[in-house]
């Protein structure tokens, strides 16, 4: 039994008022869409005249401005291949190149050695 009264003893909350005072919940769907814009797309933006839309994590060319963009495009497309090919070309030359070097210099070393030891050769016979 407590010493000075009661236990203690909360009182009881009053209940809660509506959930939301908004009516946008009792529209449909569309209208929420519309509302509250829902529907956002696919994120679009135009640089120099070229509209590009963000797709599947990547920026993807929409439209070109005029057909003169499109022609370049294609040249400059062109002209990265032709010069990743020249590229090649030019490392495939440079690995030839290093390889005979590599045999004329480890010839180079034999035909010395072979000259040392036929010095010294001749020098032991005489």
């Amino acid at each position: 039994m407590p010493l000075f009264g009661n236990t203690f003893s909360p009182k009881k909350t009053p209940p809660r008022k509506s959930a939301s005072l908004s009516n946008l919940h009792m529209l449909d769907r569309s209208s929420r869409e519309i509302e509250l814009g829902l529907e956002y797309g696919t994120p679009v933006m135009t640089l120099t005249g070229q509209s590009m839309r963000f797709e599947n994590g990547q920026w993807i060319a929409e439209s070109f401005g005029d057909s003169g963009d499109r022609r370049e495009t294609n040249r400059l497309r062109k002209r990265i291949q032709q010069l990743e090919e020249e590229n090649n070309l030019l490392q495939l030359k440079i690995d030839i190149l290093l390889d005979m070097l590599s045999e004329t210099t480890a010839e180079s070393h034999l035909m010395q050695k072979e000259m040392e030891e036929l010095k010294n050769y001749s020098w032991k016979r005489k």
